[in-house]
């Protein structure tokens, strides 16, 4: 099984959050750190922020944060909500599997995605970025950001 985009930047952009601190960064910062797309970053941030998992908040001064709800978060419930209910294999699309009417594998691979979600279901955003793992997450992404008209100079020219 491999999780969509959106789950994974999900669950980063939760992570990150929960090491910054004080600090607010915008959506666009978010997405040029995690190197995604900002229309994609957008999307996610907005799903986050309507299941009160982050507080995203416009204008000067504004910028995500982490809920506290979002801190408490289990992990297994954000992969859920951003994956869905759905099988692991489409039986019925297009192209109706022959099987489906006395297939068995069709409900171990729901069993088996069901382990995965209840693997996942003890696990807070807290939990995952505990040390070692916080002081790691502040160190990813591009150098820190600099204010629009602001240059920085490479000093070895």
């Amino acid at each position: 099984m491999r999780l969509l985009r959106s789950t994974d930047l999900a669950l980063r952009l939760l992570m990150r959050l929960a090491v910054m601190g004080d600090a607010t960064p915008t959506t666009r910062e978010v997405a040029a750190d995690m190197e995604v797309p900002y229309t994609h970053a957008a999307k996610v941030v907005a799903e986050l922020q309507h299941m009160g998992l982050v507080d995203a908040r416009r204008g000067r001064g504004g910028g995500l944060t982490l809920s506290d709800r979002g801190r408490t978060a289990s992990v297994g419930a954000v992969v859920r909500a951003f994956e869905g209910d759905g099988d692991v294999v489409d039986c019925e699309g297009d192209n109706p599997c022959p099987l489906n009417s006395a297939c068995r594998l069709r409900g171990a691979l729901r069993r088996a995605q069901e382990a995965f979600f209840a693997s996942l279901d003890p696990l807070t955003v807290a939990d995952v970025t505990a040390d070692p793992t916080g002081p790691l997450l502040l160190q990813i992404g591009r150098a820190p950001w600099t204010p629009p008209g602001r240059r920085e100079f490479d000093d070895r020219a």
